[in-house]
């Protein structure tokens, strides 16, 4: 074989795994027309899953395959009006060695219910969105940033964080650490914030109007607002509690096994 011929058959296979893999960068891609208001659904079994406000005006959703067994796994689609639900399909009792992740990108600054965002094996990670987000893992970490509503994720095992935000939350973790980070709070909703085993930090703004509960069953406890604290003369367990402003909303801060902390957000 010469030379030209052995160049042109190794371009030739070149540009057919490029293509390949352009092919399994998107196995599932579809734009959604939404208003606002729209309900969102996204759920993996195995995979992470990454929300993002943009420019645009659609709800835009995107499914990587990996693994070995990835030609087992298909995408199910079961949006339609102002709802989109898009979620993992896997054939029944597969033992399969695949994953599917989802790249969520939606308007900025559109107020969106993401009614169900979860992943039995994943991480998720959500930033610049408005909205209501109830966020779960099974096992993995929670991220979320810069985002405007109310915040509701836990996870079973794995760290949840959550930063920048306003309105409310609330986030828990069977096995892991706890951290919120609160701009302003808005609405009544009671927020709780706790782990079985990891520390749990809350920062809340100097106006924070809560009747507020904070407990460690084996730990240290620290507040930078005042409230009532409680140290029993013998064992590790700590509490404390007290009402700020006209306490018109409830907030929970506990641990089993961890510190807690309430601290006030810098400006």
């Amino acid at each position: 074989m010469t030379q030209q011929r052995l160049v042109r058959l190794f371009s030739a296979l070149a540009t057919l795994l490029m293509i390949s893999a352009m092919a399994s960068a998107q196995d599932f891609q579809k734009s959604y027309s939404v208003s606002s208001g729209a309900s969102i659904n996204i759920r993996s079994v195995s995979g992470n899953i990454t929300i993002t406000g943009s420019s645009g005006s659609q709800v835009t959703v995107t499914g990587i395959k990996e693994g070995p067994d990835s030609n087992l796994v298909s995408v199910e689609d079961l949006s339609s009006g102002n709802r989109v639900e898009v979620s993992a399909k896997y054939p029944h009792n597969c033992h399969c060695n695949a994953s599917l992740n989802f790249e969520v990108s939606v308007p900025q600054g559109m107020s969106l219910h993401f009614d169900n965002i979860s992943t039995a094996s994943g991480n998720v990670d959500v930033q610049s969105v408005s909205g209501n987000l109830n966020l779960k893992s099974a096992s993995g970490n929670i991220t979320v940033q810069q985002v405007a509503g109310r915040v509701v994720a836990s996870s079973a095992s794995g760290d949840v964080r959550v930063t920048s935000v306003d309105g409310s939350v609330s986030a828990r973790t069977a096995s892991g650490n706890v951290e919120a980070h609160m701009n302003s709070i808005s609405g009544a909703d009671s927020m709780e914030f706790s782990s079985a085993s990891g520390d749990v930090q809350v920062w809340a703004p100097e106006s924070l109007d809560a009747d507020v509960t904070m407990s460690t069953s084996s730990g240290s406890l620290e507040s930078d607002f005042t409230l009532q604290t409680d140290n029993p003369n013998w064992g590790s367990s700590r509490s404390a509690h007290g009402r700020l402003g006209s306490g018109s909303r409830s907030l929970r801060i506990s641990t089993a096994s961890g510190n807690v902390s309430l601290k006030r957000a810098s400006s």
